[in-house]
């Protein structure tokens, strides 16, 4: 018993040993050299790691963030209650997303084996959030749920997930890329579709985005950092000054958090760290998946003739570059007009994620000018921050509070908060 209690601390308790172990059997599996199975088994590890210090750092910008807006809008202060965070949700459960994950994958590539939908999801680091997101829902409705229990029904939510949802994207993604070969594998799908029909019904395809031409002084919003630094950057920025101009007590409270720094250069930084938080989470994730993803495609593909592979929403940008612009302008004005409308009807601070406005709004954009144009692309970002902005207030106020509330601010996208709701009902109905 003592041994077994050993493994269980140590190995499945501990996700990152974990994750290693998993991604060193892939690699073994599949006869790699040596020096690839070492090299592969590190840097999954060391990537995992990552993810959970960049999160500390976002959570630090966030609780600036969080009540220098509230005291903008005259809110009352408040908190995001007891909850776990990331950090400690990945000691407890990260074990158990890790499995769920990963056998949620061989669901997919037998779901695409055995059925007519050839579709293996291949966005990895999508899979570890959602399985994340899906895992703290859970969690949060049904109390203590046994390891065995949330992995099974994770893995199977999961691998149906993976194959149904590039299925649904596929015949716009036919008219996009002009061809069947690749399909769109991203949790921008629901927006992505919201956005082809809603430019079908009002936009104009006629009105094609590719006709017009993008200045050269907006080239940097191609740049996902930079368009998550200037635009946080610009939130702390106004909301620095209109603290500083109130002079109320709360406000002078907050301006004493910067000590002998002027508050305004002290929000910006925030913000900067905010964004370099972002970019260090993006650097541990592309790390973890590009090793633990190969060590099980390569098996996948040869058990699986004719798939065809649902790949990341930055696939469809060639396709449509100035519709990918047009659709994260829609989601950022749409952002801009739900953070005042939210914080003044209900009281709750909406955090525009960045990150996701750009990706999901982008890939929206693209999929609502096929159907309707310039017109099509701006209203699916439109759209695009109509669900991030209300998605984020019912997932952390009602969905997810005690679990991973600040990772849902930042790291929950469209299909998720479309999904949320569902996972919750399934979780009281089965646990």
């Amino acid at each position: 018993m003592e041994a077994l209690f050993w493994i269980s601390t140590n190995i499945f308790g501990t996700p990152a040993i974990l994750l290693g172990f998993i991604v060193l059997a892939g690699l073994l599996l599949q006869k790699k050299s040596t020096t690839q199975v070492i090299s592969g088994t590190v840097k999954a590890v060391i990537g995992f790691l990552i993810i959970n210090a960049g999160a500390s750092v976002i959570v630090g910008a966030l609780n600036v963030f969080e009540p220098m807006w509230k005291e903008v809008f005259g809110l009352e202060a408040q908190s995001l209650g007891q909850f776990l965070g990331q950090e400690s949700f990945n000691a407890q459960f990260g074990s158990a997303v890790t499995l769920a994950m990963l056998v949620g994958f061989l669901i997919n590539v037998l779901l695409a084996r055995f059925t007519r939908l050839k579709y293996i999801y291949l966005t990895g680091h999508m899979m570890f959030w959602t399985a994340t997101i899906f895992a703290g829902i859970v969690v949060h409705t049904a109390g203590e749920v046994s390891q065995l229990k949330l992995v099974l029904f994770l893995a199977v939510i999961l691998g149906l997930y993976w194959t149904i949802q590039p299925a649904l994207t596929q015949p716009f993604m036919r008219k996009i890329t002009g061809n069947d070969n690749i399909a769109l594998g991203h949790t921008s799908a629901s927006v992505a579709l919201l956005g082809a029909l809603f430019g079908k019904w009002f936009g104009n395809a006629k009105n094609d985005s590719e006709k017009i031409k993008v200045p050269k002084g907006l080239e940097f919003l191609r740049d996902s950092n930079v368009i998550t630094a200037v635009s946080m950057g610009a939130l702390f920025l106004v909301g620095a000054v209109v603290i500083v101009m109130k002079g109320t007590p709360g406000a002078q409270e907050l301006v004493a958090q910067a000590g002998q720094q002027n508050f305004i250069i002290y929000a910006i930084i925030q913000s900067l760290t905010f964004a370099g938080g972002i970019a260090i989470v993006l650097m541990g994730v592309r790390m973890f998946i590009g090793e633990l993803v190969p060590a099980f495609n390569g098996i996948a593909t040869r058990l699986v003739p004719g798939a065809k592979p649902a790949l990341d929403a930055p696939i469809v940008f060639p396709y449509a570059p100035n519709a990918v612009i047009l659709g994260f302008i829609g989601a950022f004005a749409g952002a801009l007009i739900w953070l005042v409308v939210l914080g003044s009807t209900v009281s709750y601070i909406f955090v525009p994620t960045m990150i996701v406005l750009f990706f999901h709004g982008a890939t929206a954009g693209v999929f609502g000018n096929v159907t309707g144009g310039v017109r099509g692309a701006l209203i699916a970002g439109f759209l695009t921050a109509t669900v991030v902005a209300w998605g984020q207030f019912f997932m952390v106020r009602f969905l997810i509070s005690s679990t991973v509330p600040d990772t849902a601010m930042w790291a929950a996208d469209s299909d998720m908060f479309i999904l949320g709701p569902i996972i919750r009902f399934l979780a009281q109905l089965l646990f």
